[in-house]
């Protein structure tokens, strides 16, 4: 294994997080497009109904914008969790994103405190049981403040709706029972996860050279990595 300071010596901070800052980089670009066209698309509903257009900022804070954002978020967040936890004990033969059925890896070895080790190895007991579940602990949690968002946002855009109406929107426990609600949340649940199925069935059979998400171009078929 190489040694870490060594790689910071020969690799400057944009190589080596190259992969984090790209994806952010465009998060970010995409992020501000939606913004601008979920702009144009909302103030021409408020222009047919009668109400005055926003600006960005203003639209940065109606339910349009914040709902839109965190429907897309909250189910990137549960599929990377429940992906995360079911490939500790799920299996499928053949593909790189799984373990080999009914062998044990690298990643499950019980943690051995040592002088490199994150420090909540070194501390062990609560902490170090906390830091074994930590990304999926952390993925549910960003999952749970994405959902609650969602629901805070749709509602708002729905009581706007409501307004403009001049009809009862109803309160926010009422509309957690609503079917839009729940539309908007299950047909981005159900896409992620019939893109993670695919991706894992697609890498049995396909390849790309140079990617840690597909398994050597001359690797047979039903070989595990």
């Amino acid at each position: 294994m190489k040694n870490p300071d060594e790689q910071k010596r020969k690799y400057g901070f944009l190589y080596r997080n190259s992969l984090t800052l790209v994806f952010m980089f465009l998060a970010l670009v995409f992020l501000l497009g939606q913004a601008f066209t979920g702009m144009q698309e909302h103030n021409r509903d408020m222009r047919e109904a009668g109400q005055p257009a926003v600006g960005l900022w203003q639209y940065l804070h109606t339910g349009h914008f914040i709902q839109a954002t965190f429907e897309n978020w909250e189910s990137e967040f549960l599929q990377m969790g429940i992906f995360v936890v079911f490939t500790i004990f799920l299996y499928q033969q053949g593909s790189s994103e799984s373990k080999p059925p009914g062998e044990k890896t690298e990643v499950d070895r019980e943690p051995q405190p040592s002088p490199d080790a994150p420090w909540p190895v070194r501390k062990g007991g609560i902490v170090l049981a906390l830091y074994k579940h930590s990304l999926s602990i952390a993925l549910f949690l960003l999952f749970a403040f994405s959902w609650a968002a969602h629901l805070w946002g749709s509602w708002k855009d729905h009581a706007q709706q409501r307004a403009a109406e001049k009809s009862d929107p109803g309160t926010l426990w009422q509309y957690l029972g609503s079917s839009r609600f729940w539309f908007e949340s299950l047909q981005n649940w159900q896409s992620e996860f019939l893109s993670v199925a695919c991706l894992i069935f697609l890498s049995i059979y396909l390849r790309q050279k140079g990617s840690p998400q597909s398994k050597p171009v001359d690797m047979p078929y039903d070989e595990t990595e």
